[in-house]
């Protein structure tokens, strides 16, 4: 395997709608409400993706020194577990990934004044807090609020407020559809990895509170998230109910942990599918 191969599966390029998708509806909300800078919205998702990629680093390198990830895994492959890179070369691309997101926040900062960098700040210690240091959130349960939180409203608001210098209810309101949808689909992959994380200590709340809680906050999620934008008019939305029915089927019926695989990587495609129809509800105002 050739080594630009290893990062790209590293960076794990099919979980990156999570930091795409309030960024995308963010700017398309401010474009409706007519502001739209596409300088600002490509340093935002440029800021995004890269806090994301250097997260996927660091879960990739802290799951493995604290035992997560073993020969065991079920889920997709850690390059890191796998020994295709050395811990040393890790840690350097953690710090690249997150340096990358830092000077891309420059500019940013430059626009929406010191609290943005402040966010980033901020955010990218999340990142880091999420699988490493004595109390990772990950670990105990936190992880849930992380995603449905950094890469739900808050994301959007920062977007939308970059492209306005507003900050409407509204908004924080519907960008908690991308978040719930991420959360999610963290949901469906601690369901897949409940018994590794129950042997390494990881407290997830699917090891907290059961299997049946999982599934019931994974059905919920994409309930609540396709339901939401019908308060402010969107009715398109709740079309994704539809095919949302083949993965919650899954997650209720599937016994055999590694054949949650499959509705793990559909509920990464709802992501997608849904900002789609979001955005163009917005747009067309319907």
């Amino acid at each position: 395997m050739k080594p630009l191969s290893i990062w790209l599966e590293a960076s794990r390029p099919k979980t990156l709608i999570a930091s795409i998708s309030p960024a995308l509806l963010g700017t398309v909300l401010a474009w409706k409400h007519g502001s739209f800078s596409p300088l600002i919205f490509l340093m935002t998702l440029l800021t995004g993706v890269a806090i994301q990629i250097g997260t996927n680093f660091a879960n990739d390198y802290f799951d493995f020194l604290k035992g997560a990830d073993t020969v065991d895994r079920k889920g997709p492959r850690r390059i890191t577990q796998a020994g295709l890179v050395a811990l040393p070369v890790m840690r350097k691309a953690i710090i690249l990934a997150f340096t990358a997101a830092a000077l891309f926040s420059a500019y940013l900062t430059f626009i929406g004044g010191p609290y943005i960098s402040l966010l980033t700040i901020l955010h990218i210690g999340l990142s880091l807090a999420y699988t490493a240091g004595p109390m990772p959130l990950a670990y105990f349960g936190l992880g849930d609020f992380f995603v449905l939180t950094c890469y739900g409203p808050i994301a959007t608001l920062i977007t939308y407020y970059l492209q306005t210098q507003e900050i409407p209810l509204q908004v924080g309101i519907l960008g908690f559809c991308p978040g719930l949808v991420s959360t999610a689909i963290l949901t469906a992959n601690n369901l897949r990895d409940v018994n590794e994380d129950r042997r390494c200590r990881k407290k997830t709340l699917v090891v907290r509170f059961g299997e049946t809680f999982g599934r019931v906050e994974y059905t919920f999620c994409l309930v609540a998230a396709y339901l939401i934008p019908c308060l402010y008019g969107h009715y398109l939305m709740p079309i994704m109910l539809l095919p949302a029915i083949v993965p919650i089927k899954a997650l209720w019926t599937i016994q055999e942990k590694k054949l949650l695989n499959v509705p793990f990587a559909q509920t990464g495609k709802l992501l997608i599918l849904s900002t789609v129809l979001l955005a163009v509800s917005i747009i067309y105002g319907f």
